[in-house]
């Protein structure tokens, strides 16, 4: 029994010195150089704080036309999952990666997804590795003499240069040519759509292609691009990033030269881009002088230490006068700090300087990072006025820190107007402004047309709407707020009268397909104008509006008939897109609008015949009050030679009469 006792002690000896030697060589290995190294790019993961890289998956096998909110729907609402966030390489990609709060959502999420069928398509759901830190990635291939071959080109460019490049890549191109450029990229955008409606719409294909003989290869109109009235300094609200310059190391107010997913975290400074006015560039330099007397460091993302973050500008192109908004982290600062840093700001930008700059608005902001379903922080006003005030078409609107206003005030006119003109709009139209923001576009629209109903997901917007609908002395206006998804339906049937048209200007992202369902199942909107400042991703809308009628789009398609690109953003890549939709008429309507025309016909030829009438009734008025001329100047003539021989015989009578008294006497 002992020696039992004693031969299970030595096992046990020995195991433990075993697992003693193998915790050792782990140690060792992993102070290696080369795991210090990867160790050290994934320390961002144990700084503290929640970081969307650390329970994530890979979701492949996606359908070929999908929405970020419709997966989110689908994972959040019907799988009941709980997405934090969604990324996705670029539109339209067959994979992307989906984050969660925890490890215990994310495996329910695999478990749930994978094998999922959704649109035709059979998901594959994987745990994925969270992304190495950008910026020590850069610096471990710095270190290596690893660089790619963008990295080889940025080094033979000064930094105005690369900023240039980063910021407004056409920099160096003649705006002829810039605006050649987005033309041609819009239509094969448009053409891509194009092929789509053909794939299908089969019992349409014919007209499709005899539409493509007449408007060069699209099946409906592509108008040319409308220039930008300003090309310099156009732009009325910036958002600069607070950082070091990589030149001067000081505190810098600039734009970034890079992303940090591509290892770039430096600042530039903006004095030599040409699409911020100089006024703008001068209230940049006011704030720049008050960081770099501050005794605190610019943040950082690298280690999310520092307090200084963005400084956002407005700019009135009406008035001239500036809003500053100032975000900053507050990491460890107390109350008491945080006013006395409040008061400094409001001494500093109460200066000459700052009033010579025309700063009329400051507002401060504190940033922290949040987690999903977190409210953001408001901004807090802090001197002058709460306001500014702007035009677009004539119309006055008020601008608060938050508000959306298109960055180009004179391209607005454009864009607007071509709007109005494309929608025919009629003094009985009522028209449906989804996505209305501040009320802009339905403002404009509203002398044309008998109502404007706006719809708006942000309250303080649609608070906005109905201030600049009193600022404008206009009255038949009404704003909503909510997700216009939600509120569509309740809004449309409010509205009255049978001419109504839609005019939906979404963000960047599209529309939400309920959204799109609703406007094609109200059959009263027959006419609807699409506004994306990203066409490429509002192609999907714009298939969804276009597709054949079904059990879930039960109304008629829309279908495009004119497209007109508008360069809101000169020297960049970017384009407004402005689409003219109609509403596809059924055979019945079809039928009726031919005899509608035919009668419209048999009344031109009415009014023709009764015109030959007229002017035959008129020709012979003609001919008798010729006639009537000639009897008249006959008739003068007579009673002139009567006239002449009464007058005659009245002077011999006379004479006889005189010579006769004459005798007498």
């Amino acid at each position: 029994m002992q020696l039992q006792q004693k031969q299970n002690y030595i096992v046990l000896c020995k195991l433990a010195m075993s697992e003693l030697v193998t915790d050792v060589e782990k140690q060792i290995k992993s102070e290696s150089p080369e795991n210090i190294n990867v160790n050290e790019e994934y320390a961002y993961l144990d700084r503290g704080g929640f970081s969307s890289e650390k329970f994530k998956i890979e979701l492949r096998g996606l359908p070929k036309f999908y929405g970020i909110a419709e997966l989110k729907k689908l994972m959040n609402n019907k799988l009941g999952l709980n997405t934090s966030k969604i990324k996705r390489p670029k539109n339209g990609s067959h994979w992307l990666y989906a984050c969660f709060q925890n490890d215990e959502e994310r495996i329910k999420a695999i478990a749930a997804l994978n094998g999922y069928s959704w649109k035709g398509k059979t998901l594959i759901a994987e745990e994925a590795k969270p992304a190495p830190d950008p910026l020590v990635r850069k610096r471990k291939q710095e270190e290596e003499g690893i660089q790619n071959k963008k990295k080889k080109e940025d080094n033979d460019k000064s930094q105005e240069e690369r900023l240039k490049d980063a910021v407004t890549p056409y920099w160096n191109m003649p705006y002829e040519e810039q605006t050649k450029l987005k033309e041609r990229e819009v239509k094969n955008l448009l053409m891509k759509f194009d092929n789509e409606v053909w794939k299908i719409h089969k019992e349409k294909r014919t007209e499709i292609e005899a539409n493509r003989k007449v408007y060069d290869g699209l099946s409906f109109e592509l108008k040319p691009i409308q220039k930008s009235p300003v090309t310099e300094g156009y732009r009325n609200k910036c958002e600069f990033t607070v950082g070091i310059d990589e030149e001067t190391s000081k505190p810098t107010v600039g734009f970034r030269l890079g992303s940090y997913v591509t290892g770039t975290v430096a600042v530039a400074p903006i004095s030599s881009l040409n699409h911020i006015s100089e006024k703008m560039k001068k209230a940049v330099l006011v704030f720049q002088n008050f960081v770099r007397q501050s005794s605190m460091e610019p943040f950082s993302p690298a280690d999310y230490s520092g307090y200084w973050r963005y400084l956002t500008v407005r700019e009135s192109k009406h008035t001239g006068d500036l809003m500053l908004i100032i975000s900053m982290h507050p990491q460890d600062l107390t109350t008491e700090k945080l006013e006395e840093l409040k008061k400094n700001l409001i001494e500093h930008f109460s200066t000459e300087e700052s009033v010579a700059c025309c700063i009329k608005s400051l507002y401060f902001e504190l940033l922290t990072k949040k987690r999903v379903g977190e409210d953001g922080s408001k901004p807090t006003h802090l001197t002058g006025s709460t306001h500014i005030i702007d035009t677009i078409l004539g119309r006055q609107f008020r601008i608060s820190p938050e508000a959306f206003f298109q960055i180009n005030t004179a391209g607005a006119d454009i864009l607007y107007q071509s709007a109005i003109d494309m929608s025919r709009v009629q003094r009985d139209t009522t028209i449906v402004d989804i996505c209305c923001g501040t009320g802009t576009i339905g403002l404009c629209f509203a002398k044309h047309c008998d109502k404007v109903v706006g719809l708006e997901l942000i309250a303080e917007a649609v608070k906005d709407a109905k201030a600049n609908a009193e600022l404008n002395q206009i009255e038949n206006c009404e704003f909503f707020a909510g997700k216009a998804e939600d509120i569509l339906p309740s809004v449309l049937a409010r509205v009255t009268g049978d001419d109504v048209v839609a005019i939906v200007d979404p963000p960047r992202a599209g529309l939400h397909m309920r959204a799109v369902t609703q406007l094609r199942n109200t059959k009263k909107v027959k006419r609807l104008i699409y506004i994306s400042c990203s066409p490429a991703s509002a192609v999907k809308n714009f298939v969804d509006l276009s597709r054949p009628s079904s059990k879930t789009l039960r109304g008629a398609p829309f279908v495009p008939v004119r497209a007109v690109p508008v360069d809101m953003f000169p020297h960049t890549k970017h384009v407004e897109l402005a689409i003219l939709f109609e509403r596809e008429q059924s055979k019945e309507q079809v039928d009726q609008t031919k005899e509608q025309v035919d009668q419209i016909k048999e009344q031109v030829s009415q009014t023709e015949e009764q015109v030959d009438q007229t002017e035959e009734q008129v020709d012979q008025t003609g001919e008798q009050v010729d006639q009537t001329k000639e009897q008249v100047s006959e008739d003068v003539n007579g009673d002139k030679q009567a006239i002449e021989v009464d007058s005659n015989n009245g002077e011999m009578a006379l004479d006889s009469d005189i010579s006769t008294n004459d005798v007498q006497i």
